[in-house]
């Protein structure tokens, strides 16, 4: 099948992109290989519709020049010194250990030096575009693991930009060792001109330009592609490749304020062109040299995907760190990258390697990625499978992780916090304001920390580990509190809780009112729905706003709406006892309370917990009439800790109750507690009405504060 028209032949092209990224969808793969599979397809060993070879060879060498753009926009360096040495080291280490065994290998399957020393370059790879993409969609990106994986990838990145200058410069004089010397300083001078350039374009013109062209975010979308593509042209009539180029361009703009908006609006156009350079790679393969290959792609797999993990799981063991730790890391290395075969391409176009070894490559590349990509989205359980014989990889003090811990063995905890992000730290937040001691657990360390430098104590875990479940204090405590938005975790939360059969109440985290009854049906005390809860919170406010709050007037007075917290020292008290105009100068118009607005509230009107005052004065002194009304209750942090319990009470032989009703007793105005039930003999009455006569020898089920309870052992009224 042959296409005339150019436009028809892109039309088909990306029509047939696009059914075989559904497919890849449904089948949970990166879209890479579908796009290799489009290549194939439209190739001539299939259907042959490519025939403008050129037009996507463009399309492809400008998607690769911002492909390495955007890496170097994005080179976060700073993440690299933030997860300590662990990410240079592992990514270093991996990077020698995977070429350095590749190499033997491929020399061992009789490849040449020259081909042997491309293929074991194109394992050490992996690809940063597909790992980022898997942990962000397993919320995994700020985890211990996914931190150390970006960094050592980051690492990666460097090499392969450094392999790349290596091959363009160097490769046209392999062989003519006279001249090596010479290239060299040349390309030596070359290189130190485009730096001192980039250097200097940096520090005096690029800050200021960007400045001037950010007023249109179009505009400045246009210089950086023009940019990416000038310096990448620039960087290859110096010898240099585009990629350096693009590369150094990324750089360039990486320390603006930019780098974000620019990177972001990017990406789609990235994705977009490198569709064709993956088409392109599919199109070129020739099947009739690639099948010879399968037998050696099938060996350079089973390294990629068992060797490479077992490097970087070596590794981190060695550095301290547990063997979940070292293992989920080591599984972002499972795979080889679009720079593996962006390395091959450019090896074959400088005539070292063969279409064979770029066959072999792209193979390796396909087996890896599609098998890969299981291997992290189902990592749970493979870690389950393998923990066992995993210990091997762990130190019997894995002293980096445990560094990050602060539970003291002996304290006593209210509460643990699972889950550290946006809810669970405004739950932290105030749970520390009412002097709860606090027990936070999160696989975020950046979170651990903020919460360890405020005093509270800390835990690094994920749930999923099924081992964090026995580190867990769950004897000292009296409440489980998990804010992670998981069914599958909190459920597993709830049962290791029952098997172990301790004495504590557990709240749940639900992300729907289906979610919520399944959480009740496993036995949660307590379930939050903080997305409901905080609609309906934001339905009153607005609706409080667009009842009664008035328009702008040109007049030095402001309005304010304040709501008021739990713990505020004005809850219980009624408006004449606050005296807020007194005291601030300041007027209070309308309480909004439940959605209902009560306006210009009389002096006796008294203020409740999450109430909403609009409060109006003076600019400069509604701060200090919204600090007034939210002060802390100095004898609510310090005073009773008196709370409610059940117990059983027997009814003595001469006990005051033995043959008196409820009724006559005025039990619960007596006593401060509530009968909830009687066991007489074998019977046990769970409706007590108020006339039924209490006898001696009941035993009464009473739920009250301990002091009530305390107070009706004894038999003395309130």
């Amino acid at each position: 099948m042959t296409l005339e028209n150019s436009f028809v032949e892109i039309a088909s092209i990306l029509g047939l992109a696009t059914f075989l990224g559904v497919i890849g969808q449904k089948l949970r793969q990166p879209l890479i290989i579908m796009f290799l599979a489009t290549g194939i397809l439209a190739g001539p060993s299939a259907l042959g519709i490519i025939q403008s070879h050129n037009q996507i060879e463009l399309l492809a060498q400008i998607g690769i020049a911002l492909l390495l753009f955007i890496v170097g926009l994005k080179l976060d360096l700073h993440l690299i010194r933030t997860t300590g040495p662990v990410a240079l080291a592992t990514g270093l280490g991996q990077i020698v250990f995977t070429s350095i065994i590749g190499f033997v290998i491929a020399i061992t399957l009789d490849m040449s030096l020259l081909s042997a020393a491309y293929v074991s370059v194109a394992l050490t790879f992996s690809s940063t575009i597909i790992i980022v993409k898997l942990l962000s969609d397993k919320k995994e990106i700020d985890s211990l693991h996914g931190q150390i994986a970006i960094g050592f990838l980051i690492v990666q990145d460097i090499a392969a930009i450094l392999a790349l200058v290596g091959l363009t410069t160097f490769g046209s004089s392999l062989g003519e060792e006279g001249r090596v010397y010479v290239t060299a300083l040349t390309i030596a001078a070359k290189g130190l001109g485009l730096l001192g350039i980039v250097a200097l374009l940096m520090k005096y013109v690029l800050p200021s330009l960007t400045r001037r062209l950010a007023h249109s975010l179009e505009l400045l979308t246009l210089f950086a592609i023009a940019w990416a593509v000038f310096l990448g042209a620039g960087s290859e009539l110096l010898g240099f490749s585009k990629e350096v180029g693009a590369f150094l361009a990324g750089i360039s703009l990486a320390s603006t304020d930019y780098r974000d908006s620019i990177g972001g609006r990017l990406t789609g156009l990235r994705d977009f062109l490198l569709l064709f350079f993956f088409i392109d790679l599919g199109a070129r393969l020739e099947w009739a040299t690639v099948g010879s290959q399968i037998g050696a792609s099938l060996i350079f797999s089973l390294f990629v995907l068992i060797g490479n993990p077992l490097i970087v799981l070596i590794i981190m063991g060695l550095m301290g760190y547990r063997r979940r730790t070292g293992f989920l890391a080591g599984l972002t290395v499972a795979q080889i990258s679009e720079f593996s075969l962006i390395v091959a391409a450019l090896g074959l176009s400088i005539g070292h390697i063969s279409n064979e070894t770029v066959g072999l490559i792209t193979l390796v590349g396909v087996v890896t990625i599609f098998l890969s990509t299981y291997m992290i989205l189902y990592s749970a359980p493979l870690y389950n499978f393998l923990s066992g014989p995993l210990k091997i990889f762990e130190r019997r003090n894995p002293y980096r992780e445990a560094a990050i811990d602060t539970v003291k063995e002996t304290a006593p905890v209210d509460v643990i916090l699972v889950g550290l992000g946006n809810y669970g730290s405004g739950l932290a937040e105030y749970l520390l304001r009412r002097n709860k001691a606090v027990l936070g657990i999160d696989f975020d360390p950046g979170a651990l920390e903020r919460w360890r430098k405020r005093g509270m104590s800390v835990l690094y875990g994920d749930m999923t580990d099924p081992e964090i479940h026995e580190h867990l204090p769950l004897h000292k405590t009296r409440w489980v509190i998990s804010t992670v938005r998981s069914r599958e975790m909190n459920l597993a939360l709830v049962n290791n809780i029952k098997k172990q059969g301790v004495n504590c109440k557990f709240t749940l985290t639900a992300t729907s009112e289906a979610e919520a009854r399944e959480f009740r049906k496993a036995g949660a005390h307590l379930v939050f729905r903080p997305f409901a809860d905080a609609a309906e919170r934001g339905a009153d406010a607005l609706a409080y706003a667009m009842d009664f709050l008035p328009e702008t007037v040109n007049w030095p007075i402001s309005f304010l709406d304040v709501p008021i917290k739990s713990d505020s020292a004005v809850v219980g008290r009624t408006l004449r006892e606050i005296s807020l105009g007194s005291s601030t100068g300041i007027s209070i118009l309308a309480v909004s309370r439940g959605g209902r607005i009560h306006y210009e509230p009389a002096s006796d009107f008294r203020i409740f917990p999450a109430d909403r005052l609009l409060i109006m004065g003076p600019p400069e002194e509604l701060k200090e009439a919204e600090s007034f009304l939210n002060q802390r209750d100095a004898q609510k942090d310090g005073g009773s800790t008196d709370r409610f319990e059940i117990a059983e009470i027997r009814v003595a032989d001469d006990s005051k109750l033995s043959g008196q009703s409820l009724g006559d007793l005025r039990f619960r105005q007596k006593y401060g507690a509530t009968l909830i039930g009687i066991r007489r003999g074998e019977a046990q009455i769970t409706v007590v009405p108020p006339k039924l006569l209490l006898l001696a020898g009941d035993r009464l089920i009473v739920i009250g504060t301990s002091r009530a309870v305390e107070r009706l052992k004894s038999q003395e009224p309130l």
